[in-house]
């Protein structure tokens, strides 16, 4: 095709366009090193697996051994069986669903106030929320230990479930706070001269419209504390001991029992796996819309 000499934009108007393709190994490599990311990820979780379904003595030998046995659940039977697992496990769903239900019903009303009434005041909060959660943990948790043992619920689930709110608080009220400041205050305008009071308003039209940025956050909220260990260690002792620091007991005992610790570590993993997994939307859309504004 002959070029025509008139020029649009710096191109010769009528001169063939030539089209670069783009190289198709890219996502092919892309995926190439994805898929070994995930693999290195997973090797110590498919490891454990392999090392808990396996017999004692074959679980430990070296060089290991990958085939000719046959896998057992022994060390999952003998948990249940021989110790208290069942009792941590109930102790480590109760701190982490209260924890969270104390965390929404303060945090939602706190990060409200704060997205609506930006003053200095509000920005000192948020930092120093920011502070406080950037503290060393033992900073934090050792004058809980001495506040939990004065007020005598040491050694009980509420004790750490009220800790754990602390803790987490600041980042709780951080998400929502940017989830509200994507919701027009036009809407809060309109509910108060349809007659709704404050709160009114906060319950029937902000917590409606809220719902996926509350899920998001009590779900971050729920698996911080069901995997949380330093703060479960330092307040409890028997009765209501988690299934971290249980865990940790059994690290360096025998070798049944160290099979045990996997075989708790396991059942502990799974259901972050399982919530991860169906709450994947939630979490992805959740914290791609609070992070828009901040």
């Amino acid at each position: 095709m002959s070029a025509s000499t008139g020029l649009d934009g710096g191109r010769v108007v009528g001169a063939p366009v030539v089209r670069r393709s783009i190289p198709r190994k890219r996502p092919v490599v892309t995926g190439v090193l994805l898929g070994v990311v995930c693999v290195v990820m997973l090797a110590p979780f498919l490891w454990m697996t392999l090392s808990v379904t396996k017999p004692t003595d074959v679980a430990f030998s070296n060089p290991p051994v990958f085939s000719g046995y046959t896998p057992t659940l022994k060390a999952f039977t003998d948990l249940w069986q021989t110790t208290y697992f069942a009792d941590y496990l109930v102790n480590t769903l109760a701190v982490a669903a209260v924890s969270t239900v104390i965390a929404l019903v303060i945090g939602v009303p706190a990060a409200y106030g704060l997205s609506r009434f930006p003053t200095y005041v509000s920005a000192f909060l948020l930092v120093l929320a920011l502070v406080f959660r950037a503290l060393p943990r033992f900073s934090v948790v050792l004058p809980m230990y001495d506040i939990s043992r004065a007020l005598g619920i040491y050694d009980t689930t509420f004790a750490v479930a009220v800790a754990l709110v602390a803790i987490n608080q600041p980042f709780t009220i951080w998400l929502l706070r940017n989830f509200f400041a994507e919701i027009p205050r036009e809407l809060d305008e309109a509910a108060m001269i349809d007659g709704c009071t404050r709160i009114g308003m906060l319950w029937r039209v902000m917590i409606p419209l809220m719902r996926p940025g509350i899920l998001t956050a009590g779900i971050f909220v729920f698996l911080f504390a069901f995997q949380e260990y330093l703060t479960a260690l330092v307040l409890t002792d028997s009765a209501s001991k988690t299934v971290p620091v249980f865990i940790a007991t059994q690290l360096g005992q025998t070798l049944p029992m160290l099979q045990q610790a996997g075989a708790a570590s396991l059942l502990l993993t799974l259901p972050v796996v399982v919530i991860a997994f169906v709450a994947q939307k939630y979490l992805v859309a959740g914290l791609s819309d609070g992070a828009v504004k901040g």
